[in-house]
């Protein structure tokens, strides 16, 4: 396994700078940092994340991942969450690949597998990383290489990693992200409202009717899901919104009011406590470090809702 960690590490190596870095190959990004990073809020799709060298944690709510390349990280809804790069040198980078998943992809290959039942699932993980797995994907980044062979031959070995995912020990939550009225998915189409709608009061009746749960299954299912309840899963969303129009040169309490803040005291308060720091100070100081990722990755992070003119 680390013969073939070290030639994948190789592959991306050839392809890549520091920071993030879209590929040819729909859906798949490299990542290099030469830093160890301080904790720096993303919204994360779904996905599979898998570390070539170095290490990173995620914190979601209140559970801290550790990802390395022994493991891989796996989400299947979309997560406030907080990462930091913590083992990485100019000499040895941190280098991480990342897959966006394909529902359509995904739909289709669990239609060839049994069943294995709606239990509560979480929406995301970190599993041990096998040579089974990391075989396709070496075929994959070899296609960069080869671009002419990408049309034909991407498809196919991107099902094949999804495939191994399925198979190892998250497959049972995999497949329920798949499955279009699994209680993963129904959870997730609570997700959707929340992410459109962060800067509206939340009612949680009226997530739990549109999710046909009642209430404290809801409730529930939403926290194994998240590691957050709807209220904690939206208060992240508007204090990171809030963060990025920040540093984006916003006033704080014109940013406050528009992620739907309407106590300037509050938002303060609930700021300092997830970031440390009171709105300005944080944002000056972001700003101070330059264009570096934890920056850009703010900037670019923004959940589709306009600063009000």
């Amino acid at each position: 396994m680390q013969e073939q960690l070290g030639r994948l590490r190789d592959m991306a190596l050839r392809h890549c700078s520091p920071g993030k870095m879209a590929t040819p190959i729909p859906r798949l990004a490299i990542h290099m940092g030469q830093v160890r990073t301080a904790l720096s809020p993303a919204l994360c799709e779904p996905m599979l994340c898998l570390v070539l060298q170095g290490a990173k944690t995620v914190t979601i709510g209140d559970r801290v991942l550790r990802y390395d390349p022994a493991s891989y990280f796996v989400a299947t809804v979309d997560l406030p969450v907080s990462g930091c790069i913590i083992e990485a040198s100019v000499d040895h980078p941190y280098i991480g690949l990342s897959m966006r998943l394909d529902r359509d992809c995904l739909t289709g290959l669990i239609a060839e597998l049994p069943d294995p039942g709606d239990a509560p699932a979480p929406g995301f993980a970190v599993s041990a990383v096998t040579p089974q797995l990391l075989d396709p994907w070496l075929r994959l980044l070899s296609l960069l290489d080869e671009p002419r062979d990408l049309p034909v031959l991407a498809p196919m070995l991107e099902r094949e990693i999804l495939y191994r995912v399925l198979q190892g020990p998250q497959g049972g939550m995999i497949r329920q992200a798949a499955i279009a009225d699994s209680r993963l998915s129904r959870v997730r189409r609570a997700i959707g409202w929340i992410r459109a709608n962060f800067d509206r009061p939340l009612r949680v009746e009226m997530l739990a009717e549109l999710a046909g749960m009642s209430p404290a299954s809801f409730h529930r299912h939403f926290k194994t899901a998240t590691a957050m309840s709807p209220l904690q899963y939206q208060k992240s969303m508007r204090l990171q919104e809030a963060r990025r129009l920040l540093i984006a040169n916003a006033e704080a309490s014109r940013a406050g009011y528009a992620v739907g803040y309407e106590s300037a005291s509050q938002f303060s308060r609930e700021y300092a406590r997830m970031f440390g720091t009171p709105p300005a100070r944080d944002a000056e100081r972001l700003r101070r470090q330059g264009p570096g990722e934890t920056v850009a990755n703010l900037l670019s992070a923004s959940f589709g809702k306009p600063l009000p003119g």
